[in-house]
């Protein structure tokens, strides 16, 4: 397998890796709360950094394969899906209602991946470019991470003190800012929004 990697394929595998080391942070934050939590937030950027490279470079050096734009899609789902759920619930987003909210927005990510994937031949033009995406792009999950981002810097993360509170709804409790997952998630698999691809 390692031979049939490009130079692309090693970016790919660098944004995966900083996705993993983001929620690898979290987790020893949880357990241990040492551990610097600003460079789980630093790490999705510059997965988002070298998400964007690997097209380039495969553009640059004219190699690509069916394994890159695969493993491409893994990676996003790492960086972009499941590491800021990761963050969110780190950050106080920890009530029943919250999971399946978070759980909800991972598998939006997911299958807004998978379609993508699935009918990109479709969506190419002469030049076997994609014109324009169905759905919001799973790297717009940067938004989230920074709205939680400012939450830490004003003293807005921890169960209690997210904005919006916290309320009981039946048999589990429930934060309103965890709406915003579901609101992203949401629009990654509408098959209404199309964005211009750049």
């Amino acid at each position: 397998m390692l031979r049939s990697l490009t130079l692309a394929d090693a970016f790919t595998i660098a944004n995966a890796t900083c996705g993993t080391l983001s929620i690898f942070v979290c987790l020893q934050w949880l357990d241990e709360g040492r551990v610097p939590l600003w460079a789980a937030f630093a790490l999705l950027p510059t997965a988002f950094v070298l998400d964007a490279l690997d097209g380039r470079i495969a553009r640059w050096t004219r190699r690509s394969s069916t394994l890159g734009g695969d493993l491409d899609s893994l990676a996003d789902v790492i960086s972009f899906g499941v590491a800021p759920a990761v963050l969110g619930f780190t950050l106080g987003l920890r009530g029943g209602w919250d999971s399946l909210v978070l759980a909800y927005f991972v598998v939006c990510g997911v299958a807004r991946l998978a379609r993508y994937n699935a009918t990109s031949a479709a969506l190419s033009d002469e030049a076997g470019k994609v014109r324009y995406f169905e759905g919001t792009p799973i790297p717009t999950s940067l938004v989230l991470v920074a709205v939680l981002g400012v939450a830490v810097l004003t003293g807005n993360a921890g169960h209690h003190r997210l904005w919006g509170g916290v309320m009981r709804l039946g048999p589990a409790t429930f934060h309103p800012l965890v709406l915003m997952y579901a609101a992203s998630g949401t629009a990654m698999v509408s098959a209404r929004l199309r964005i211009p691809k750049p």
